[in-house]
């Protein structure tokens, strides 16, 4: 197979995708504990 007709997945899109997903799934769940965290002061 030629190089140019390739088409795949770069690190780049990997980390672009996770971080797409990972960030707010992140906040998601600090927020939560800290929410979760006030029922218990």
């Amino acid at each position: 197979m030629n190089a140019a007709t390739q088409s795949g997945t770069t690190s780049l899109h990997l980390i672009l995708a996770w971080g797409f997903v990972g960030i707010p799934l992140a906040w998601g769940v600090i927020e939560t504990l800290l929410n979760a965290l006030k029922l218990f002061r």
